[in-house]
């Protein structure tokens, strides 16, 4: 059984993560307006670790029109598993 100061490290490191990788599709998303930026190691790597979770929602959810709301759906599912993923771990604590 974990104590309380190593409950608080894991949940602090679950929410580094997960803030890493809204973090990061917020940078893809922006990089997507300036296009010299996706040229370059940063666009690629943001590329890398965010289009196989866009994806998944851009087969659910077409554009309308010129605006693609899937990034939006992606974060607020993040957001809800993130949450799901913490009540799970520390509800008997």
């Amino acid at each position: 059984m974990l104590n309380i100061t190593e409950y608080y490290w894991v949940f602090k490191y679950i929410r580094y993560l997960f803030n890493f990788y809204e973090y990061s599709i917020f940078a893809y998303i922006l990089s997507s307006w300036i296009p010299q930026i996706k040229n370059n190691i940063i666009g690629e790597f943001l590329e890398a670790i965010c289009e196989p979770y866009l994806k998944l929602f851009r087969k659910i959810i077409p554009p309308i029109g010129m605006l693609d709301i899937s990034p939006v759906v992606a974060l607020i599912v993040l957001s809800l598993l993130q949450n799901f993923i913490v009540t799970l771990l520390f509800k008997t604590v």
